[in-house]
């Protein structure tokens, strides 16, 4: 960044702080994001028929990532506590084959954005279906975990081109 755009984490000392938005005004804020996990044919069948040991793959799973973004800023260290309006976990059998599909949304109206949150929300999500299945598959792997779309603030709507 230049001088005239100084990195906003870090306060005149150069010490990293959490930012001042005391004086922003609180907008509604949305952000989705998306995770991927890849496993066996049977790994995947398993989950979604239901067939796992530790139980419900899918309930635990969104479950996990509601807690998730509820307490993002107690996992990443500058994020601000955030009145969460809405979280929602979506979790579908790609086309792809052997892929399972996390989308995580999460919304506010407040006075700082919830991609953190989408992200934290995905993100577990795909962790906790590591975890349940883990058993039968340890080769399962987290392809992705991104930023598809948020809008609401200062920085306006951005959504992620099927290229990016």
């Amino acid at each position: 960044m230049t001088k005239e755009q100084p990195l906003t984490h870090l306060n005149k000392k150069g010490e990293a702080h959490i930012v001042d938005i005391g004086a922003k005004n609180a907008t509604l804020r949305r952000a989705v994001a998306s995770a991927q996990v890849k496993g066996k044919p049977e790994t995947i069948n398993a989950i979604f028929g239901g067939s796992l040991k530790k139980g419900d793959a899918l309930a635990v799973a969104r479950i996990a990532g509601i807690m998730a973004a509820k307490k993002t800023a107690e996992l990443i260290p500058l994020c601000h506590p955030i009145a969460l309006t809405k979280v929602e976990v979506d979790i579908t059998r790609s086309k792809q084959p052997n892929i399972i599909n996390i989308s995580a949304i999460a919304q506010t109206t407040d006075k700082t954005g919830v991609e953190m949150e989408a992200m934290s929300a995905a993100s577990v999500s795909a962790l906790t279906l590591y975890d349940m299945a883990k058993s039968i598959d340890r080769s399962m792997s987290i392809l992705s975990i991104q930023l598809e779309e948020k809008s609401g603030g200062k920085s306006g709507v951005f959504k992620r081109e099927e290229n990016d």
